[in-house]
């Protein structure tokens, strides 16, 4: 039997733990405090689902399900997994095996619990949901395969002070939790496509150039270049765009220039306006073209939190007007902003997290026999706000509360015999 944790997965000790609970409260105090209600999702989809959620790249990390007892001998003996076996297609085998697969995000949950629970609930919709999310990623630094999100959401409204809100909202859950020096990025995806037609791209290519761009920070532009170029799209596009890029003239008014419809444009720039108005300059917001998240749900508006300091996104959301759509045949209007968790954790464990404000843990260390005593002593010590724990004493008493101040604790009391003594004290 293996010990360790499957490979992209993690055991917490209790000290990270505390740090996790303490940063998932402030994230959740935030969310609450500025008027979001906080649900909680299954984290089982059905397969369907999930592979016509418009999920970009994710569509490939899905965690499928295999069917049980007579349902997978059926599938397995059925003509369609022998014909796709003997021909290697093993995502059609895949999917006639699997019935379910664990979600890879929150939204597309989401959008089906709107969907089965519209009736009980009012638009505009503002949710919270803090929960983990499963992609099949190969491990690495930064790459896990279980991990938490921070999500909220608006459902209901078309208006961008739905991303206004947002905006601010998020950016008050990273500054309760200690993360500094930040900035917004924002961008529409409708600006986007018209660029890119402009250029020369077709309707039917636009996603996928949007997901080659995607790259640009991590590839460069040759490395854009290329990809586009191997995915064979016409040679005058891909040279009209990458000449466009080389310009590095990427301001809001100058491609406001290029457009016959100034909408998405005139969005951005409302929300960039009122988002400074309203935080004060607290932080910078700025047009990024480059910016497109990977979701190819993502129907408007895209933004992003890149740190300043550690450099790459801690957080990124966007529109999504159809995908509710595609469960009720009506078009419901939807955008959302996540945390990702993770990444500021691991952030924050190698810099320093100020817990200050955590109530103090007391060791109440008692003899055999002095069990009511004890639970006396500890809950005089819980009256007082501070958390006790109750521990017989061991033979070595005092390597035992070295361990304990290493884990944490604040102090400890011998039963019936002093008082409280604090870690640290002469």
């Amino acid at each position: 039997m293996k010990v360790t944790s499957v490979k992209g997965t993690n055991d917490y000790l209790p000290s990270e733990v505390i740090i996790r609970d303490y940063l998932q409260d402030k994230i959740l105090s935030v969310y609450k405090a500025n008027g979001f209600e906080h649900i909680v999702t299954p984290i089982l989809e059905d397969i369907e689902n999930l592979d016509k959620s418009e999920g970009g790249e994710n569509l490939n990390l899905i965690f499928k399900i295999l069917k049980r007892g007579d349902k997978l001998g059926k599938a397995l003996g059925s003509d369609i997994v022998t014909a796709a076996s003997a021909t290697g297609a093993t995502t059609s085998v895949e999917n006639e095996l699997a019935d379910m697969g664990l979600r890879y995000d929150l939204t597309l949950p989401l959008s089906r619990y709107y969907a089965n629970n519209k009736d009980k609930l009012t638009l505009p919709m503002k949710c919270i949901q803090i929960d983990r999310v499963y992609r099949a990623e190969r491990p690495q630094k930064g790459r896990l395969r279980e991990f938490i999100q921070c999500d909220i959401d608006i459902i209901g409204s078309e208006s961008t002070d739905s991303e206004i809100e947002l905006i601010l909202t998020t950016t008050k859950a990273l500054d309760a939790i200690g993360l500094k020096n930040y900035k917004v990025k924002v961008n529409d995806r409708r600006l986007l496509r018209a660029v890119l037609q402009s250029f020369g791209f077709s309707q039917e290519q636009l996603d996928s150039v949007c997901i080659t761009f995607d790259k640009m920070d991590k590839v460069g532009l040759e490395g854009v270049k290329k990809e586009l170029e191997e995915k064979e799209f016409p040679a005058s596009a891909i040279q009209a765009f990458v000449g466009f890029l080389e310009k590095n003239d990427f301001t809001l008014s100058s491609i406001k220039e290029l457009l016959e419809d100034k909408s998405p444009a005139e969005s951005l720039e409302h929300i960039i306006e009122s988002v400074n108005v309203i935080s004060g300059g607290a932080y910078d917001v700025v047009f990024d073209l480059s910016l497109v998240r990977g979701q190819g749900y993502y129907t408007g508006t895209v933004f992003e939190v890149e740190s300043i300091d550690f450099k790459g996104a801690v957080a990124g959301g966007g529109r999504y007007d159809n995908l509710i759509g595609k469960f009720l045949g009506e078009r419901i209007p939807a955008v959302g902003f996540s945390i990702g968790f993770e990444r500021i954790f691991s952030i924050l464990m190698q810099n320093g997290v100020d817990i200050a404000e955590l109530s103090k843990r007391i060791a109440v260390m008692y003899d055999e026999g002095q069990l009511v005593d004890a639970c006396k002593a500890a809950d005089n010590i819980r009256s007082q706000g501070m958390v006790a724990s109750l521990y017989v004493k061991p033979k070595k008493m005092g390597k035992f509360l070295g361990k304990l101040e290493e884990r944490g604790y604040d102090g400890f009391i011998n039963v019936g015999q002093g008082e409280l003594t604090m870690f640290g004290e002469n």
